[in-house]
C-alpha cells in the first residue's frame, strides 16, 4: 500500500475530487458501493433501450399499416362462415381491431 494518494483519473471532474477530498474512509466506501451499483444500473437501462428501440425495427411486420401499432397481434374473427385476419391492440380501455384479410386467400 503506497503512503501517497492516489491519482484521480483525468476525465473526473475537479469538484467531485474536490467533494471527496473531504469525506471520510467510512463515507469513502459507502459513495463507492452506491456508485458501482448506480453504474451497474445505468449500463442495465442502456441495454434494455437499445433492445427495445431495435426490437420495435426488428419484430414490425412489413404488412404492418402505419396507423396499426408495433404491439397489435394478429387476430381470426369467424363471420357468416368466414375466416378473416385482424390486427387487434389495445388503446387505453379500449380493444381496437383493423382488418388484415381473409384466413384462405383461395376462397
Amino acid at each position: 500500500m503506497s503512503y501517497e494518494p492516489p491519482t484521480p483519473p483525468a476525465d473526473l471532474p475537479t469538484d467531485v475530487i474536490d467533494t471527496l477530498n473531504d469525506y471520510s474512509p467510512e463515507l469513502l466506501r459507502h459513495v463507492a458501493q452506491y456508485a458501482e451499483k448506480f453504474a451497474e444500473y445505468r449500463e442495465r437501462e442502456a441495454r434494455l433501450a437499445e433492445n427495445n428501440e431495435s426490437k420495435e425495427v426488428e419484430e414490425r411486420p412489413a404488412d404492418l399499416p402505419g396507423d396499426v401499432p408495433s404491439k397489435a397481434t394478429i387476430t381470426v374473427k369467424e363471420i357468416n362462415d368466414n375466416r378473416y385476419y385482424y390486427w387487434q391492440w389495445r388503446d387505453g380501455e379500449k380493444v381496437r381491431s383493423r382488418y388484415k384479410g381473409p384466413v384462405n386467400a383461395d376462397k
